[in-house]
């Protein structure tokens, strides 16, 4: 039985790759940070919760690393464990670029000094692009932009140095957004179809909203999982793109979910407050690479994936 330790197990993504990964037999241990701050939604959700093994780490701490590494002795890694809201970086910038850099250098350390055969994939954004030619591609240039980015742009090169300095089996995914019903509630998708069902409900009056006149590229998270266990798969390792090839404008999601739920768009307010200090006007990837190396398949329009979150939220709020 192979065995594979998820960072974040409890985030979105942690939750649908123990899915995935217990699907294929895998011994899965996730590791989290206190079993005094744990929520069990996704994995009590997806009825995961007797079935994966959680251990507490701080991730920060090389010692308790190593000690994790020493004893699951892994075959493969995935560190989805991050401080992965944009927003909340720019308000916590020394927290969020310690945490999201040390974690990386940690596990990666310990893989080196004790289990160099281990398989470590890390969980990369399309926000370490910034500002770039369209569509992005993995050759396309690093212009991180925000905190967030800062850290993760880091953590894409450390991954890399240890792959081409030490040997390992070290890969980043720099997935584009991606939504579930899983998706915790600070997310844009997920706080805009809440609040709009409230509305519909009688139980809120507006949705206030801050930029909405920019372009994400958004995708299913239950696919793009696919694509990160695909990566340790492979024969060498290497980075790709995980995306759905298109981007779609904030105001236009709004107006779907408005539209589906036959809410007047008078309902919809703008304030400047909500808008970032720096902000990418327009991003979308090209995902040619993951789909003839991987095997990796994605087709799916976003207005379908919303339509499913929709309807997920509706049924799970009886």
């Amino acid at each position: 039985m192979k065995v594979a330790i998820i960072t974040g197990i409890t985030g979105q993504d942690g939750a649908y790759l123990a899915q995935l990964l217990h699907g294929k037999g895998y011994r899965v241990i996730g590791l989290i940070r206190s079993y005094s701050h744990i929520n069990f939604k996704g994995l009590e959700y997806l009825k995961l919760k007797d079935k994966v093994e959680l251990v507490e780490c701080d991730l920060t701490d090389l010692s308790q690393v190593m000690s994790i590494i020493k004893e699951y002795n892994p075959n493969e890694i995935y560190n989805l464990a991050a401080q992965s809201s944009v927003s909340l970086s720019f308000r916590q910038p020394i927290g969020t670029i310690q945490f999201n850099i040390l974690s990386v250098l940690n596990l990666l350390e310990a893989i080196r000094m004790l289990n160099p055969e281990c398989r470590f994939y890390q969980a990369s954004s399309s926000e370490v692009f910034g500002e770039a030619k369209l569509p992005i591609k993995e050759t396309s240039g690093i212009n991180p932009i925000s905190p967030y980015s800062i850290s993760k742009a880091s953590a894409h090169w450390i991954t890399k140095n240890y792959r081409d300095s030490y040997g390992l089996f070290s890969c980043s995914g720099f997935l584009f957004n991606h939504e579930s019903y899983l998706r915790s509630d600070n997310f844009f998708i997920k706080k805009v179809i809440l609040q709009a069902i409230k509305i519909k409900n009688g139980e809120a009056e507006i949705l206030e909203v801050g930029n909405i006149d920019i372009k994400r590229d958004f995708g299913w998270a239950p696919k793009y999982v696919e694509a990160m266990y695909l990566m340790l798969q492979q024969p060498h390792a290497d980075d790709y793109l995980i995306c759905s090839n298109h981007s779609v404008s904030l105001r236009s999601i709004i107006e779907y979910v408005f539209n589906y739920l036959n809410i007047s768009l008078d309902r919809l307010v703008i304030n400047e407050k909500y808008f970032r200090p720096t902000e990418i006007l327009d991003i979308y990837g090209d995902n040619t690479k993951a789909k003839a190396k991987l095997g990796w398949e994605y087709e799916m329009s976003f207005y379908d994936v919303l339509t499913i979150l929709i309807n997920e939220e509706i049924e799970n709020g009886k």
